[in-house]
This record gives structure tokens, C-alpha cells and sequence, in this order.
């Protein structure tokens, strides 16, 4: 008998991505999409999508029973730069749809869970370089704050309730389908747009911040692969780091010269500096490898052709 998903937060970065590749595994029929609205009309339009607010508690009880899942990929939140501007509203929309899921899984109403962490869990005293699995955190952002707490949760009820929950702390990531969500490393994403559009682009962030960075196709593989592993060969029930690369963003204006030489990049840095400063530069993701076998495939110049490509494609369509 096949699992039956759901996957609350559906339209967003990573939900909307994630829904299709589940669906081409489990089928379209066993992939419930979900999320506060119907703003993605190609992803509603491609299979069963339900309206759910992730703080509503009934609702999501609701649908879990009426669609027999099995999982839940909670995919919901407020991100990095979105949530400093609304603080109060990133802590309860991000800790209490944990809460639910949590609970329906405690409950026996559900019996696995997927909750990304990211990160934004580490604070300016973790070291940068080969940030560890096991390190400091002291996070300055609400919403490193809501992942730590939330890795803590995971952990408690995974021990105290057998709950099945896995994670995986996602660095900064890099997509043509979707438009980014809010974060700080949405200037990975923003800069191929604006090479396209422009061939310029004026960057948030200044020209030497290293910050680790996944195309979107690893991070949906590493999601994949950690909720396939067998119960057992998941040893870490807070949060797995992931690592990508890691580049600067006059690393990736030199790789999109190599595809459009006239490119020029100039360096305005606002608010997401102060976050950025305070994250690592590069990730120790030992544990992912040992554990499930993760391994990323795209480094920077193969992003680099995949996104210009890719938009390109996009942009005559559209």
C-alpha cells in the first residue's frame, strides 16, 4: 500500500517543488497539496489541494483524516528577513503549526513527519568555516530562534513519544521555478533574474560573504532521501546539516560572466548583512553522508547554466 502525503505549505520555495517530485514517486493520488491559498494555480491545478490554515489545529486533523496520510512534510513558515520585520507573527506561525503536526503525530493520528530546520539555527559565536553537526547555537534571528526551538522539540518528542520526525538544516537555496520567499539568501536567486533582465544587479549582501548554498534539485533529492531511510539509519532527530557549496556573490558574478561577459554587479548592503554575518560560511554535513548516503551533484558554474538556461526557457513562454 502506497504512503499518502501531505504537504502543508505546498506553494511556497520548497513545498511547490517538493509536491511535484513527490507525486512523480507516489503518485498523484497519494500527494495531498496544501496551503493558506490558492495563489500557485499551476500546483493547485495539478492535483488534490486542500485550503489549510497550518494554525489551525481542526483543520489539519481534518484533512489527515479524511485523506488517510500517512506524513506529513511541513513546509509552512516565515523566513529569515521576513520574520525581522514581523516577529511576533514568524514565532507563532512557525512554532505552532510544529505544535499540531507534533501532536497528530503523538497521537497516533499521523506516523512520520518532515520539519526543515536551517541554517539559521547557528549564531555569530558558532565557528564559521566546517560548521559541525554538534556546535554552538545562539542564533539572533526570530527565526533561527523558532528553528533551534523548534530541533529541540523534535528531539523531545521523537524520545519522550517515538515520533518519527526527521529534518534536515537547509542552507541558502537557489531555483528557476520558484520566486524566493523572504530570506537572505535570496540574492542567489534574485541575480540570475536581473543577469537575464539586465545584465546588472545591485546585491544586499556585500561582495566577500561566503554563505552555504544548494540548488534546489539537491535539496529535494536530500529531502528524499532522508524520509526513504530505514527508522534505524536515522541517528539524529534534531536536525541534519546539509551542505551544497559555498560561495561569495563576487563568486557568482564571475560564474555568470563565463555565460554572459557583460555582467556587472554592484554591492548595496542593507538589514540581511547583520543576519548574513552572523551565519556560517561553509557547513560539516559528515553525519547526512554517513547516515543516508547524501551526496550533492551541482556545483556553481552547473547552477549557473541550469538557472540561465533554464530562465531563459521560462521567460520566452511566459
Amino acid at each position: 500500500m502506497s504512503e499518502k502525503i501531505l504537504i502543508i505549505g505546498a506553494c511556497g520555495q520548497i513545498g511547490s517543488e517538493l509536491t511535484y517530485k513527490l507525486r512523480e514517486i507516489y503518485g498523484n493520488k497519494n500527494v495531498i497539496a496544501s496551503d493558506i491559498n490558492y495563489n500557485n494555480v499551476e500546483l493547485v491545478n495539478s492535483g488534490t489541494f486542500e485550503i489549510i490554515d497550518a494554525m489551525d489545529y481542526a483543520s489539519l486533523k481534518i484533512c489527515c483524516e479524511k485523506h488517510n496520510i500517512d506524513t506529513v512534510y511541513l513546509m509552512a513558515a516565515i523566513l529569515s528577513a521576513t520574520g525581522e520585520k514581523y516577529p511576533m507573527k514568524a514565532w507563532d506561525l512557525n512554532m505552532q503549526s510544529l505544535f499540531h503536526v507534533l501532536n497528530l503525530a503523538k497521537g497516533k493520528a499521523i506516523k512520520k513527519i518532515f520539519w526543515p530546520s536551517s541554517i539559521a539555527v547557528f549564531g555569530p559565536t558558532t565557528p564559521k568555516n566546517n560548521t559541525p553537526q554538534r556546535t554552538v547555537m545562539e542564533p539572533t534571528t526570530v527565526y533561527g530562534i523558532t528553528k533551534q526551538v523548534g530541533e529541540r522539540w523534535c528531539e523531545y518528542y521523537h524520545e519522550k513519544y517515538n515520533v518519527d520526525v526527521r529534518s534536515i538544516r537547509y542552507p541558502g537555496l537557489i531555483s528557476w521555478k520558484t520566486l524566493p520567499g523572504g530570506g537572505t539568501t535570496d540574492y542567489a536567486v534574485e541575480i540570475y533574474h536581473e543577469a537575464l533582465k539586465k545584465e546588472s544587479y545591485e546585491c544586499f549582501l556585500s561582495e566577500k560573504t561566503a554563505l552555504p548554498m544548494m540548488y534546489m534539485d539537491d535539496a529535494i533529492d536530500a529531502t528524499v532521501k532522508l524520509m526513504t531511510a530505514k527508522e534505524e539509519d536515522v541517528k539524529i532527530r534534531s536536525s541534519y546539516n546539509l551542505a551544497g557549496i559555498s560561495f561569495t556573490p563576487d563568486e557568482i558574478a564571475n560564474s555568470i560572466r563565463k555565460e554572459i561577459p557583460n555582467f556587472k554587479i554592484s554591492y548595496q548592503p542593507d538589514f540581511r548583512q547583520s543576519i548574513a554575518d552572523t551565519w556560517p560560511s561553509s557547513i560539516d554535513d559528515t553525519e547526512a553522508q554517513q547516515d543516508w548516503n547524501w551526496k550533492h551533484q551541482f556545483d556553481l558554474d552547473a547552477i549557473t547554466k541550469e538557472m540561465l538556461t533554464n530562465l531563459k526557457e521560462k521567460n520566452k513562454t511566459s
